[in-house]
């Protein structure tokens, strides 16, 4: 990725990752970029480093715009390791008594990476740093999404670097989102679902916070993805909206099969809600990645769970996907539990289990076939179907 200048004086010059392919269990069909970002005054700072597999290609990026050795001193806004993982090649570079400013979390994780002695800056919300004609202002963001977060805001420029904040996993040849279009928002989307979704009480109070400080923010810039220029109020907003986790009037059947009969129950059981005027999708666990369907979940009021029985268990896709899921912690979801069995039948029981433990009230009870479901069977798992989808149309609170 060429060095960008973003605004007058202020460059991108981070990296994509074409090829990357997951991340943490996170699909990234479209790749990803670790996003840095060069201020040039009378002082030079860099904002944020990159996934130490591409050290050379971020500090041949700098070398295009100046020499890394005039950099003053470098600003750590997360310490996860696709920001800080070139770190120890940048102030090498640069010269290792050059300051490292991160916040106070901050530096006791990077001395846990890094066994350099560096000069550690820590700063705390509201400290500023004066550049020359710039200031940048420091925001701290615990747990938004690590215990080190924070956010580094360009007074002058009304340009917040955001670290994870308003991210999206999107490696393309645009830099900006108007050059994407509103397609933008799905990545953006499925970004929040599923690593952001956890922390939405703490993301409402400092978006109230940010709105509080009557911020000037006229460009957003995330550590991955696409740079928020035209309207940074929209991610913004939609943030606003995702935090309330209110969700619509839809559903989702998600299922594993091993001889197709909880396949043939799903498919029964997603006519049932069409039937009654909710939309729903059946999603395959082996033909739809876990974060995907997390995404489809998301906006869904109804998540309905299928599993044959393996082995007195869960079989393992559905297992998986439960476990993830709860880690999650969705809200405002109803569900149920369905599945084929051959001689003992557990998995529904244990479907159901894992949905209390996420606080998820099941709308009915668990719906078990013993093998090959026959006619008066699908019929059944119609009308199930069906009663979720009143049970969905008739929820409070879910938007249309």
């Amino acid at each position: 990725m060429e060095p960008l200048q973003v605004a007058p004086g202020i460059y991108s010059v981070g990296v994509r990752d074409w090829n990357i392919r997951d991340f943490h269990g996170y699909s990234t069909d479209l790749g990803t970029t670790y996003n840095a970002f060069l201020i040039l005054d009378e002082k030079v700072a860099l904002i944020d480093s990159v996934k130490k597999e591409f050290a050379d290609e971020l500090l041949a990026n700098i070398s295009r715009v100046i020499d890394p050795r005039r950099i003053d001193f470098v600003i750590s806004n997360h310490t996860e390791l696709d920001h800080a993982g070139s770190l120890a090649r940048v102030m090498h570079r640069i010269g290792e008594d050059k300051p490292l400013i991160c916040s106070k979390m901050g530096a006791k994780n990077l001395a846990r990476h890094f066994p350099q002695k560096w000069n550690y800056r820590a700063v705390g919300s509201g400290e500023e740093v004066r550049l020359g004609r710039r200031t940048l202002r420091f925001l701290e963001t615990r747990m938004i999404h690590w215990p080190d977060s924070m956010f580094t805001y360009a007074l002058e420029d009304g340009i917040l670097f955001s670290s994870d904040g308003f991210g999206q996993h999107y490696a393309g040849p645009e830099t900006f989102d108007d050059e994407v279009g509103d397609r933008i928002l799905h990545h953006a989307k499925k970004y929040f679902a599923n690593i952001l979704l956890p922390y939405t009480g703490l993301i409402a109070k400092l978006l109230q916070q940010v709105a509080e400080l009557r911020l000037d923010i006229r460009m957003i810039c995330p550590d991955h993805g696409v740079l928020w220029r035209s309207n940074p109020t929209k991610i913004l907003e939609a943030y606003r909206t995702w935090c309330r986790q209110e969700p619509g009037r839809s559903a989702v059947v998600v299922y594993d099969t091993m001889w197709h009969s909880t396949e043939k129950m799903a498919e029964a059981i997603n006519e049932g809600i069409l039937s009654a005027g909710v939309p729903s999708r059946p999603m395959h666990l082996r033909a739809w990645h876990r974060s995907e369907i997390v995404t489809e979940v998301f906006d869904a009021r109804a998540l309905v769970v299928g599993s044959p029985t393996l082995n007195n268990g869960l079989f393992p896709t559905v297992a998986d996907f439960l476990c993830y899921l709860k880690g999650l912690k969705p809200q405002n979801k109803i569900g149920a539990a369905f599945g084929s069995y051959g001689w003992s039948g557990e998995a529904v029981r244990q479907i159901e289990e894992e949905l209390e433990r996420m606080k998820i009230p099941r709308v009915q009870e668990g719906l078990r076939v013993t093998f090959v479901p026959d006619a008066e069977t699908i019929a059944a798992c119609h009308a199930f179907g069906r009663a979720i989808g009143r049970a969905v149309a008739e929820s409070p609170g879910a938007s249309s």
